[in-house]
């Protein structure tokens, strides 16, 4: 794709399954990583791997709830690697319950990592993108931000309060012509679908999504890297405050 060698990417919850596999399509392309993710050890091993595959990558670890940590972290990536061209805001966490079942604490934790924390990261990076006239913005959202899911309510709640900001600030950033858009992956194997479809039932549950996405399978982290990479790109270069679902044809909306 047309214009990513030599950019510098940050990828939030970059040692994950999409997020590393977001980070491995980007250095293919030649650009310039930055893997923001709170487990370190994660991150380093990423980068170890993508380095010995020849790619360029560095890794920050980084608690994205928290606001004067993000603006130091960005402040020595732009430091060490340049000013960044494209920001993905791929993190995210939830665990499966009824939300009648659910409390305050747990209510607080999935706001603070799937909403707060890219809060933090456009406050940090798109100053920077707006000063410069230049940048990407692809926000990792999910389906249950545009139809809901049973047993993620807040998660949910989050993920739609995600694509309303970014389609927000589609609108502010259009004047310095930065695109932001949206990818909203469906059921994906990944550790946060585990998290959430765990023992026999969890077995039960994942059955019964392969069975009614149409394509016959669960997606995977690299059908979602594609998606993002594209975006990221000059051939995407006149698109701005769109939503993209990847689930196989699960959900489709217009």
């Amino acid at each position: 794709m047309k214009g990513l060698k030599d950019k510098v990417v940050v990828v939030t919850g970059g040692a994950g399954g999409i997020g590393s596999a977001i980070c491995r399509r980007f250095t293919e392309a030649g650009a310039i990583v930055a893997v923001f993710d709170l487990n370190a050890q994660a991150a380093s091993a990423l980068v170890g791997e993508i380095e010995t595959a020849g790619g360029r990558a560095r890794d920050y670890s980084v608690d994205i709830t928290d606001h004067e940590a993000v603006h130091a972290a960005v402040e020595r990536v732009e430091q060490e690697l340049g000013p960044i061209d494209v920001l993905v805001n791929n993190a995210g966490w939830d665990t499966g319950a009824f939300f009648l079942q659910t409390e305050k604490p747990f209510w607080d934790k999935v706001v603070a990592i799937n909403l707060y924390g890219p809060l933090n990261m456009h406050h940090a990076v798109l100053r920077r993108m707006s000063e410069r006239g230049h940048g990407r913005v692809v926000n990792i959202s999910s389906d249950a931000g545009r139809v809901g899911s049973s047993m993620e309510a807040v998660y949910s709640f989050c993920k739609g309060g995600l694509i309303a900001f970014s389609k927000t600030m589609a609108r502010e950033m259009a004047r310095q012509q930065i695109p932001v858009n949206v990818v909203c992956p469906g059921p994906t194997a990944t550790a946060l679908l585990d998290n959430l479809a765990q023992g026999e039932k969890g077995e039960r549950i994942k059955a019964g999504l392969v069975k009614a996405v149409p394509f016959g399978r669960m997606g995977q982290p690299e059908d979602i890297a594609g998606t993002v990479l594209f975006l990221a790109s000059d051939d995407a270069a006149f698109i701005t405050g769109q939503v993209i679902s990847v689930s196989g044809g699960l959900t489709m909306v217009g």
